[in-house]
């Protein structure tokens, strides 16, 4: 019998504040011809890793190293703030929020978690860690390459993200969106 594969990530819950943002942000493209696919409330996270397809079997071995790692760090704070898009706003394929603040801290805990994570069959991501909150995605060729100047120039008011807890899913790619299933939660060392 072999093991059922789960897509799974591990990241960090967002305020509710981002889901009224991510609306008024959706509004500045409304009109836009081009397809963009904006992330349902649900589905909206500061990823820290994307592992990828996952045995069933190695879920709860994976939790306990998980919970290892982000036991070693205290709760910090990063603010939500700017808007953006990779890779270029000419070609732009993923819309998002920028994340600042004690981003040491959060680079230095994804850090922690692609070494771990690399000696359990998980390679290391292939690019820097950029701390993001991804709201849309825009897929080609499609007619348009939609105008997201009104997106890029939009301001808000910083949104705190206090980092007190890391969160485990498995992600299920369904034909109107990606069903997140929550399988763990790992406090922060000095949330216990």
């Amino acid at each position: 019998m072999s093991d059922k594969l789960l897509r799974t990530f591990i990241a960090v819950p967002v305020p509710d504040r981002v889901k009224t943002l991510k609306q008024m942000l959706f509004s500045t493209l409304e009109s836009e011809k081009a397809k963009i696919k904006w992330f349902r409330n649900m589905q909206i996270h500061l990823t820290l890793k994307f592992l990828g397809y996952t045995p069933d079997t190695s879920v709860k071995g994976l939790k306990s190293v998980i919970a290892s790692v982000i036991a070693r760090y205290e709760t910090f704070n990063l603010t939500i703030s700017d808007t953006g898009c990779f890779p270029s706003p000419t070609r732009p394929r993923v819309l998002w929020l920028g994340v600042n603040g004690e981003t040491n801290q959060l680079v230095s805990m994804v850090d922690e978690l692609e070494k771990v994570l690399d000696v359990e069959g998980f390679p290391k991501a292939d690019r820097p860690f950029v701390p993001h909150i991804t709201l849309a995605r825009i897929r080609y060729p499609q007619k348009y390459t939609p105008n997201i100047s009104p997106y890029l120039q939009s301001s808000y008011d910083q949104i705190a993200l206090p980092v007190n807890r890391v969160q485990f899913f498995s992600s299920e790619l369904l034909p109107d969106g990606a069903v997140h299933t929550l399988l763990g939660t790992f406090p922060l060392g000095n949330n216990f």
